[in-house]
């Protein structure tokens, strides 16, 4: 797998370090308020993991799925509801975490079902943002890194479920999707 990467973007301890400060900084925002983290599966999974590690507060956790990508390198336009969250929302504060924000339009998909079922509030915390990919305004309250508009994968971003077990985040070489 690591012959398939370009350029490796965020190492290790890049990844570490953002995520650590993320979670300490929205376990100062809501210490009081027992927030509901929701994990955009499957990419956003590790960095969730690693987050809330570093939030000493009460919160509970659910998932929820969708997709977009289906398995290629570029939305298809529609988003797809594949699991729906376990959890009642109404009346809770949301943080949806997730691994990377390149259209938007997950993002506002996800927005929009939260504020139908009545959260509080909803913030974004997201490992990635790709400003330049946007086609809808999306925007995070919480992100890592600001990335170039290059398809990315590892720590849980992928290409047809692949790669997102490699510790880093890296450029995936064109060669292995223009191809297919």
């Amino acid at each position: 797998m690591n012959n398939d990467i370009e350029k490796i973007l965020y190492s290790v301890d890049d990844i570490h370090e953002a995520a650590s400060r993320l979670g300490k900084q929205l376990a100062d925002d809501y210490r009081d308020k027992n927030p509901m983290m929701v994990c955009v599966l499957k990419g956003a999974v590790l960095f969730m993991a690693d987050v809330i590690r570093e939030m000493p507060v009460y919160s509970t956790i659910d998932f929820v799925d969708v997709s977009s990508y289906n398995g290629g390198t570029e939305s298809s336009g529609q988003v797809e509801l594949v699991t729906d969250l376990s959890s009642d929302v109404q009346g809770r504060d949301i943080v949806l975490v997730e691994d990377i924000i390149d259209t938007g339009r997950t993002l506002a998909y996800l927005i929009d079902l939260l504020k139908d079922r009545g959260a509080n509030s909803i913030s974004v915390c997201t490992l990635l943002d790709k400003p330049s990919g946007r086609v809808v305004e999306a925007k995070a309250d919480y992100v890592g890194f600001e990335v170039p508009n290059e398809f990315l994968v590892g720590y849980g971003l992928d290409y047809q479920g692949q790669y997102r077990n490699l510790p880093y985040i890296g450029i995936l070489k064109p060669s292995v999707y223009l191809d297919k």
